[in-house]
């Protein structure tokens, strides 16, 4: 590495119990991966297989709260020794990401993964709302492991939340009426 690089970002992961990770998370706020920007409403649900893998399938509503849900499932294979937090989630086959926890509350109500470089990050909740003292606070512990917040952007989970500031807005929308992209504050 050469003086002045950026030294690259070391996440420490903590381990989770898969069985009551496993269920409904909503998006509450991410740094958009491929087409994610353009979806409100966003959720998903982590299925643990007998086989040891999970389904890991996502959801939600492209460009807008009259659009139907819409979305797909992925196999993620937990490492071996990762104490359940680090998932190999394959796009298609043979390629791959590695998806890591690094934060889950004692109850299992608000976690936050990240690829291993901390590059795409997504805070979930079991609910479609999160307090913002609660999310607040997420954004200063990921800032705390050197991860780059400014980034991120808040799913609508309610149409109302379209176009507020640090809030994404799908590029466009299908209905006339609709906010503008240009007053997403993106």
């Amino acid at each position: 590495m050469n003086p002045g690089e950026a030294q690259p970002t070391i996440l420490q992961t903590v381990p989770v119990d898969l069985t009551r990770y496993m269920g409904r998370w909503y998006t509450i706020a991410t740094i958009p991966y491929l087409n994610e920007r353009d979806y409100v409403g966003s959720y998903a649900d982590w299925e643990l297989r007998p086989d040891g893998k999970i389904n890991d399938s996502f959801y939600g509503r492209r460009f807008g709260f009259d659009q139907p849900v819409t979305g797909g499932t992925l196999v993620a294979h937990v490492e071996p020794g990762s104490g359940g937090s680090k998932w190999r989630v394959v796009i298609i086959w043979p390629f791959d990401v590695v998806v890591v926890t690094v934060y889950v509350d004692p109850d299992y109500q608000y976690t936050v993964r990240c690829e291993e470089d901390g590059d795409v990050i997504w805070i979930l909740s079991r609910t479609p709302d999160m307090d913002e003292d609660v999310y607040a606070g997420l954004l200063r512990r990921l800032a705390a492991m050197g991860i780059h917040t400014e980034r991120l952007r808040r799913v609508p989970q309610h149409p109302e939340q379209i176009g507020l500031p640090g809030f994404m807005a799908p590029r466009h929308y299908p209905t006339s009426g609709a906010p503008s992209p240009a007053t997403s504050g993106n």
